[in-house]
């Protein structure tokens, strides 16, 4: 604080033209600041996830963080607002591993298999987070947002543009690409839940399985319209999509 207030007695013998940076520049230090305390509390968030389990609360946040819950509460509205901010870090860590797999130059089922092994890598390493999300809640406090639904849209989405691009290259009617999109992550997202809760087969398991029933879905439409296609070589070309999330705004607060 002492080296704010000399740069503030600094920037006072300076007439007006130097006074709108000088604030502008300390403005842009305290969102820098704000972010990167966030980020710190959220990733304390997600230690404290993984010891507490979904029920965590606000308590076992500021534990893990280091700090007081009043501190905390500096950074975070309410406990809806760190819900949200878990529900955008857990966002960023999926589409990390998603989005290259998706868009990768492999054949069709290592392609398939890749994506798959994203999704359940990332749930695997975060249960509790996915968890958390899932439920609509947070320290017994249900929130608005679905977090989970959200993104189940975003990628389908981009699967739909995927597949459309495909089966109109193919010379297929691309209008079952949606409903095809919706059911595919539909069912990855179902048998992912399945999966954390039950475990009786392996991650590489799982995915080998879900990997056949998909492929032999595409195999099986494509055939039906005269078009064969190798699984196991790649296209002649390599469709590719993009996954953007809307992130929320950062309110503007001076905190420390």
């Amino acid at each position: 604080m002492r080296r704010m207030a000399d740069g503030v007695k600094r920037s006072s013998k300076h007439a007006g033209k130097q006074a709108a940076p000088a604030g502008d520049a300390r403005r842009d230090r305290w969102r820098k600041h704000r972010i990167a305390r966030r980020a710190e509390f959220v990733e304390a968030a997600l230690t404290a996830l993984d010891e507490h389990g979904p029920e965590l609360g606000m308590d076992d946040v500021a534990a893990a963080a280091g700090v007081t819950k009043p501190v905390l509460y500096r950074h975070f509205d309410d406990k809806a607002d760190l819900y949200l901010a878990l529900g955008q870090r857990g966002t960023e860590l999926l589409f990390e591993r998603l989005l290259p797999a998706i868009n990768a130059e492999l054949a069709p089922i290592p392609r398939i298999r890749m994506a798959l092994d994203a999704f359940f890598t990332v749930i695997e390493e975060h249960p509790n987070l996915y968890r958390l999300l899932a439920r609509k809640s947070f320290a017994d406090k249900p929130v608005d947002a679905d977090v989970v639904a959200e993104d189940k849209e975003v990628i389908a989405t981009a699967l739909t543009a995927l597949l459309g691009d495909y089966m109109r290259m193919f010379g297929m009617d691309s209008g079952a690409a949606e409903p095809w999109a919706f059911g595919i992550v539909g069912m990855v997202q179902n048998t992912g839940e399945w999966w954390l809760d039950k475990r009786t087969m392996s991650r590489d398991s799982v995915v080998e399985y879900l990997t056949q029933i998909i492929w032999a879905a595409i195999d099986g439409l494509c055939r039906q319209h005269g078009v064969t296609i190798d699984g196991n070589q790649p296209l002649d070309a390599n469709k590719v999509v993009k996954l953007a999330p809307v992130t929320p705004a950062e309110p503007d607060r001076e905190t420390s």
